[in-house]
């Protein structure tokens, strides 16, 4: 598919960069519903860099439904962890007692669990394999150097010398988009103060698909459940003393941890290296312009209290596909401005509204004021006492609520 000869170019219809999952699920959503469009992604990460990703991520039922249209669940379900119950504490460090304010149940239909938990290489080993049988090239451990917008299409240079002309670029770059700053887009972001710390954890008794969050005066400490007796630990924490747990001595660490996750599993051990980053809300001003658009983190970054980062760009890949297979469909040009301003407007509210949600929860649970913290919790145990405020909540999390892309409904484009 790819020059290799300076001057050469490789003619597609929509090149996507970032080969992350919100843009393989791009990718082999269009591909797979119009097969006459030639689609093909270039990712900066070195070759097998994503196996050797050892995080994981909460994966909602509507991401699962499109996943499952997409040819992709049945392999990733036998290596995920279905979500069964859901409960949240509000307390400080020092409480003897973790009251539970309030409690979910984890299926939004029968048989049919609200989220699971899967680890990154497992979704984007699935994606990458129906993106191979689709006949979709990744040409990986190169970046985007530039790209030039002219006529009917744009020229995207690659820092290894090769030039690709696409009717439409896709950034999916991650939250720090070089691409979004080469198209000169804009954005709102203000940081938190806040790190994440996220570390996969063994312990010795069997969690039992349930998921847990904490809300302590730093930030949010969730435990979510992994296959087997390990559990994903995402741990907001004030930035300089994260920085200071994950360079401190393990055992350091590990007694840290456990005055969180307390001892109800047994005794726990961390596998692997933990890691922080730091937390801010960044939202794209515009999502698109001509023969460009953006999607997942590129366009959106949200704090991970509401577990909702991975579900946004899922629901960008769903819409963007969508957009683009219903305008070839009728002879439009799908990298025209008017049909991409189809797509900004189906997901610029949605992202700005939980952008907005995200920060506010944070910024309601992330202190230790009295007067607060009284009124949050009357607030959680007020909604665990009204069954149908409940079922709204967790299919929101389920992101099954409102207008939503067919293939989030199990839908075929």
């Amino acid at each position: 598919m790819r020059s290799t000869r300076e001057g050469e170019q490789s003619h597609l219809d929509v090149l996507v960069a970032g080969a992350g999952y919100v843009g393989l699920a791009t990718a082999v959503a269009i591909r797979a519903a119009r097969p006459s469009l030639r689609v093909a992604l270039v990712d900066a990460a070195p070759e097998g860099a994503w196996e050797r990703d050892g995080r994981a991520s909460a994966v909602a039922a509507a991401a699962c439904r499109m996943l499952d249209r997409l040819g992709c669940w049945a392999e990733i379900e036998a290596e995920a962890q279905a979500i069964t119950e859901m409960i949240i504490t509000d307390s400080r460090m020092g409480d003897p007692v973790r009251p539970v304010f309030l409690t979910f149940g984890g299926e939004v239909a029968p048989g049919e669990p609200f989220a699971h938990m899967v680890y990154n290489r497992t979704l984007n080993g699935a994606l990458r394999r129906s993106a191979a049988a689709l006949g979709i090239d990744i040409i990986e451990g190169v970046a985007v150097e530039a790209f030039t917008v002219e006529p009917g299409g744009a020229t995207v240079h690659l820092a290894d010398g090769a030039t690709l002309r696409t009717m439409l670029l896709v950034a999916a770059d991650g939250v720090n988009s070089r691409l979004r700053d080469m198209a000169g887009i804009k954005t709102v972001r203000w940081e938190y103060g806040q790190s994440g710390i996220v570390c996969t954890v063994a312990h010795e008794r069997p969690h039992n698909g349930r998921a847990e969050e904490h809300f302590l005066p730093a930030g949010p400490f969730a435990i979510l459940p992994l296959p087997g007796n390990k559990s994903s630990i995402v741990w907001t924490e004030r930035s300089a003393d994260a920085d200071k747990l994950v360079a401190a001595d393990p055992f350091l660490f590990e007694a840290e941890l456990e005055q969180r996750f307390g001892l109800k599993l047994g005794e726990i051990s961390v596998e692997g290296k933990p890691r922080a980053w730091p937390l801010a809300l960044t939202l794209a001003r515009d999502f698109v312009k001509p023969r460009f658009a953006l999607a997942g983190d590129a366009a959106h970054g949200i704090h991970p209290i509401a577990g909702q980062g991975l579900n946004l760009g899922f629901k960008d890949a769903a819409a963007l596909a969508e957009t683009i297979v219903e305008a070839d469909r009728l002879g439009r040009d799908i990298g025209a401005i008017d049909v991409l301003e189809a797509y900004q407007r189906w997901r610029r509210f949605d992202t700005v509204q939980m952008g907005v949600t995200t920060d506010v929860l944070n910024r309601l649970f992330s202190n230790d004021l009295a007067p607060v913290r009284a009124i949050r919790d009357v607030g959680l145990g007020f909604v665990d006492r009204m069954p149908r405020l409940k079922e709204f909540f967790i299919r929101q999390a389920a992101g099954l609520s409102g207008p939503s892309p067919r293939l989030l409904k199990g839908e075929a484009i």
